[in-house]
């Protein structure tokens, strides 16, 4: 206490306001304290405290219907964008393509005006750039060039592929065709040779012959159709055997029981000769009777044998079969001439028959032909016939016969 006042010192007071403030530092921390305690507690509490999450079936439902909408949504989008993605990667590589091609089309024509001015023009400036732009896309160039080879190489591959899988085909039909010509070629050349003079005399030499005169020829034994322009040798006196050969250098004659006359005697003289031949023959006879079908009633035919000319005029003509020996023999008083060939023309199918009388000289008084043994009746006898065909050859050569 102060001692002049009567109050209190200032020591005193200094004292009072210390515990003051130590006093309120106290309660304040020991209310902090108390606070944090009681976080603690209420936090460990929440803590310990289960967790039980209540759900609703109706929410779970759309909940997952929400999600099924955004996959569905996402992957649609994902592929259409994938499918435009392809479409524009086609169209820019199609476009690269059509842009390579003119590239190279622009590279050979800069080559070409590049090869033109090395020739011996000056290169101005503008052109000295045009070459160093070209070379520096050389190697590009090179490249589309490769590919074009490439695929020009490709492509000629597989057409020579394909020509080769026909030549078998052509070399096939060649082969059947050159066979078919082999076989069947006389029925197109013999129809020609019919209108065609087989003979060598002119027609105006053979046609001023007179049919009323006797006449004395050489002694060269010949048959003459004015009409067709033939004037061919004939070979008479020759055996069965021998006809086929004989045909080969002209007419035969075919002699056989009942038909076995000579010219001028009574009865029926008989000359046979072919009709057609394969083109590649060399038997110069071989159309000598193909126009033999054009001969009508009344045209005239002459026959030169010793020395005389025989002059018949045509009275009939007939087809018969190949066997038909008979039709050749007739009775008759006079003499006749019957000509043979094969028919129809370029074929050995039937035998045409051209029968003409003797009209000059007179056969008044001439003799009677001579009487042949009868041919055996058991042995199939065949009138002559054309040269064999192709294939016919081929197996007679094969059967020796």
């Amino acid at each position: 206490m102060d001692s002049k006042t009567g109050g209190q010192s200032s020591s005193d007071l200094q004292r009072q306001a210390a515990s003051a403030i130590a006093r309120k530092k106290v309660l304040a921390a020991y209310a902090k304290s108390a606070q944090k305690a009681a976080h603690e507690k209420s936090a460990s509490a929440l803590k310990n405290e289960p967790v039980t999450p209540k759900i609703n079936s109706e929410s779970w439902k759309k909940y997952h219907s929400a999600w099924q909408d955004y996959y569905q949504k996402y992957y649609s989008e994902y592929y259409s964008n994938a499918a435009r993605n392809y479409i524009a990667k086609e169209r820019l590589k199609d476009a690269r393509e059509k842009a390579e091609e003119e590239e190279i089309l622009n590279s050979i024509t800069k080559s070409s005006a590049k090869l033109n001015k090395k020739s011996g023009l000056s290169l101005g400036t503008t052109e000295v750039n045009q070459e160093w732009s070209a070379d520096q896309n050389s190697d590009s160039i090179r490249q589309n060039l490769r590919r074009h080879i490439r695929k020009k190489a490709t492509d000629s591959a597989k057409k020579t592929r394909r020509h080769r899988r026909l030549i078998p085909i052509i070399a096939g039909v060649a082969v059947v065709l050159i066979i078919l010509f082999l076989q069947y070629n006389r029925l197109i050349f013999a129809p020609i040779m019919a209108y065609v003079s087989p003979g060598n005399a002119p027609a105006s030499e053979i046609e001023a012959i007179d049919p009323t005169i006797t006449q004395t020829v050489s002694a060269e034994p010949r048959l003459i159709i004015p009409k067709l322009n033939i004037d061919v040798p004939v070979h008479f006196g020759i055996q069965l055997s021998e006809i086929m050969s004989a045909m080969n250098n002209g007419v035969a004659h075919y002699r056989i029981a009942g038909a076995s006359a000579y010219p001028g005697e009574i009865g029926n003289l008989v000359i046979t000769g072919h009709s057609a031949g394969d083109v590649y023959s060399s038997n110069p006879y071989k159309y000598i009777f193909s126009g033999l079908e054009r001969l009508n009633d009344g045209d005239l035919i002459y026959v030169n044998y010793n020395s005389t000319r025989y002059t018949y005029r045509v009275i009939k003509k007939q087809v018969v079969e190949p066997t038909n020996v008979a039709s050749l023999v007739v009775d008759t008083d006079k003499p006749l001439l019957t000509l043979v060939t094969c028919t129809p023309l370029g074929t050995s199918r039937y035998r045409l028959l051209v029968t003409a009388e003797q009209i000059s000289p007179s056969y008044e008084g001439a003799d009677e032909s001579e009487n042949l043994p009868t041919v055996d009746q058991n042995q199939e006898e065949l009138l002559p016939a054309n040269e064999p065909s192709f294939f016919e050859g081929i197996w007679n050569w094969l059967t020796g016969n």
